[in-house]
């Protein structure tokens, strides 16, 4: 059945396409006629649709803030029964209360496979996270382990935003505005309150049950944007043009589909007699995205000494301090190092921030890979003033270096880097997937200082 599922979203998958541009005001219908011109919310909408707006700002923030989006659906999202509480499985939400934050460096291997069939709602896993999702302030950190595409079932986040950070296994994201093709290597954008059905596209090598896995930052504030480049210029960093909106695709199905809503922290679900995913056309600028990670313009020293990793930054949620985030989205992605008498791993740093860091694929360069070392899938944090860089022998080996220039081309890291502390769940705190040894990386640091 996993295989008849897999090539069905794969079918849908081929092809797709999109409108290009973040922030910009998009619009697309499915249906010649849908949209209507000149107007919002006419009398009578194109083609018997009902004309809906969502808005992922408040109506009176400047301009430039505002997110929302007109949708012309087969239904109005309003037309469901009621809601109940639901098992919210392994997610948490802030405020995050079961544990005290921990100045303790902490590094995790990859979240264990699933042994029931598990599909993207109930495989997600809530590692810690701050701030208070009622206030819509903080973020946290999810991962995911997957092995069943959801069936009938779609999900929304009234919480906040969703980024999505694929490490193994394709995702197709049918969602209220069309569909994404998310491989590892991209991630996907899903703003606050889309609703969306996540479905996976690779067949297991065995026969068996296919598997995802990957990360999830949940954004309680502002909606992500792309950094200030202020003395970097025009260009640089993360192209506007490389973000991919989906087009209009809608679902005419019948019968009943479970919609699960993640509200305050917990679940709830109804069952509709319908798909809510019945978008015929839309247009606006609260829309999901898709990026490819490998299209971000690395910026770097061409003198000596190594950028600070803000340099790296693909997304941001600011907070009402300039330059302080609330959660920033940093990508390690293959780049040139050609520092002169410059020690090119990472330097050894404490930060005011908090580092929360995953592997995509191969290897970090300030980290030893291999078992029981930082491995795709896995993950470390380094709260706020938390010692941390280079490990011993990355330390021995970039100390005694020829400098000659030095491509990054076999590994693909990132890092959502937040402004108050992560405190985790009982459940990160005490999973056996976590590295208890940790510490152990930089004792073999030896004194060699010679006065």
């Amino acid at each position: 059945m996993a295989g008849t599922e897999n090539e069905r979203a794969r079918k849908a998958a081929e092809g797709l396409a999109y409108s290009s541009g973040f922030g910009n005001e998009h619009s697309s219908e499915a249906v010649p006629g849908a949209l209507p011109v000149g107007r919002n919310s006419p009398q009578r909408a194109p083609l018997g649709l009902y004309a809906e707006q969502l808005s992922g700002s408040a109506f009176t923030e400047p301009r430039s803030h505002n997110r929302r989006s007109w949708l012309y659906r087969i239904r109005p999202s309003a037309a469901h029964p009621p809601f109940a509480r639901a098992n919210r499985g392994e997610i948490r939400s802030a405020p995050f209360t079961e544990c005290l934050p921990d100045p303790n460096r902490l590094r995790w291997d990859p979240l264990p496979a699933p042994a029931d069939p598990t599909d993207f709602v109930d495989g997600l896993w809530t590692l810690g996270g701050n701030g208070d999702a009622t206030q819509r302030t903080g973020m946290a950190v999810h991962l995911y382990h997957v092995n069943a595409s959801m069936e009938r079932r779609v999900f929304g986040n009234a919480d906040g935003e969703l980024l999505i950070v694929p490490e193994r296994g394709g995702l197709l994201l049918r969602t209220e505005f069309g569909l994404l093709r998310v491989e590892p290597g991209h991630v996907a954008l899903i703003p606050r309150g889309v609703r969306f059905r996540v479905e996976l596209l690779d067949d297991a090598p065995d026969g068996g049950r296919p598997t995802a896995r990957g990360y999830v930052c949940e954004n309680y504030g502002r909606p992500f944007e792309l950094p200030a480049l202020g003395p970097i210029g025009a260009n640089g960093l993360a192209n506007p043009r490389d973000f991919l909106a989906p087009t209009a695709a809608y679902e005419d199905v019948e019968g009943p589909v479970e919609v699960v809503n993640k509200f305050c922290g917990q679940l709830w679900t109804a069952t509709y007699d319908h798909s809510p995913l019945d978008v015929v056309a839309w247009h606006g600028n609260h829309v999901p995205y898709v990026y490819d990670l490998r299209r971000f313009n690395v910026i770097g020293s061409i003198s000596y000494d190594h950028p600070d990793p803000s340099i790296f930054t693909v997304l941001t949620s600011p907070s009402d301090t300039p330059g302080l985030a609330g959660v920033d989205f940093v990508v390690f992605a293959p780049r040139w190092l050609v520092g002169e008498d410059t020690f090119r791993p990472p330097y050894f740093h404490r930060n005011v921030m908090t580092e929360y860091m995953g592997l995509i694929e191969g290897a970090y360069d300030a980290k030893t890979a291999g078992p029981g070392g930082f491995v795709p899938g896995g993950g470390s944090l380094h709260n706020m003033m938390s010692a941390h860089g280079p490990d011993q022998e990355t330390f021995d080996r970039a100390s005694a270096a020829e400098l000659a220039p030095q491509k990054i081309d076999d590994g693909l890291a990132f890092m959502f880097e937040t402004r108050w502390p992560l405190t985790l769940t009982e459940q990160a705190r005490d999973a056996g997937h976590r590295q208890r040894a940790y510490d152990d990386v930089w004792q073999g640091l030896q004194r060699h200082f010679r006065p």
